[in-house]
């Protein structure tokens, strides 16, 4: 096995790392901060503290994998490896800034079940933390990871270095999740919808992880010009 091929595979497992992480991590973060009260009790500080874990992971794994795309990125397009590098970098960071509000309000939760501070106080604060949170998630996080996933897809698409339906997939589920995103900054869009366009995305990365963990790059593709 070459060193492309080992890289194809730690690449793969990553994309599914970050994806579980991701989707697991922010679903047990937000049923606890998405209550209307935000308090934090001994109850589901546990799930919070998972969820936030889950989270620094997802950070972790885009970094990895931005990482290890970019000598093989740098191959056939520099400027695109280097895009590719500091857009899912920057993703990262605001991976790892979102946790900021939950652990804001562990520490408030405590002090209001102590007294210290008072109800309109704490109600006031949760409600800034959970808005800077979704901010950071749905704008932030979203637009980087949108800007390294179009260049991705699209370097993979003109160096057939994964079968070409694979590229076309992503680079429409990436305007998907961002038109709808996009979109819910003006509108309200519930739940539901916005996970019906991010699914495309969502099956794109798991699919794309499992076949760059059993059948990796495209050899010729990865030696054209190696």
């Amino acid at each position: 096995m070459n060193d492309d091929r080992k890289t194809a595979g730690f690449v793969g497992a990553l994309f599914l790392t970050a994806m579980v992480a991701s989707l697991l991590g922010g679903g047990l973060v937000e049923s606890v901060i998405a209550v209307p009260h935000h308090l934090v009790t001994l109850e589901n500080e546990t799930l919070l503290i998972a969820g936030m874990l889950l989270e620094l992971l997802n950070a972790i794994a885009v970094v990895g994998i931005a990482s290890l795309m970019f000598p093989i990125m740098k191959r056939h397009n520099e400027t695109m490896a280097v895009g590719y590098l500091g857009f899912r970098l920057v993703e990262a960071i605001f991976c790892s800034m979102i946790v900021i509000a939950p652990l804001s309000l562990m520490t408030l939760s405590r002090e209001y079940l102590k007294a210290g501070i008072s109800d309109i106080q704490f109600q006031a604060a949760g409600i800034l933390a959970v808005a800077e949170r979704a901010s950071v998630a749905n704008l932030l996080i979203l637009v980087f990871f949108c800007l390294g996933a179009f260049l991705l897809y699209t370097l993979l698409y003109q160096t057939k270095l994964l079968p070409r339906f694979i590229s076309v997939w992503g680079l429409v589920a990436v305007v998907s999740v961002l038109v709808i995103n996009l979109l819910s900054l003006k509108l309200e869009i519930g739940m539901g919808i916005s996970m019906i366009f991010a699914l495309p995305i969502i099956l794109n990365e798991i699919f794309m992880g499992i076949w760059l963990i059993a059948k990796g790059f495209n050899p010729p593709a990865v030696n054209a010009t190696a």
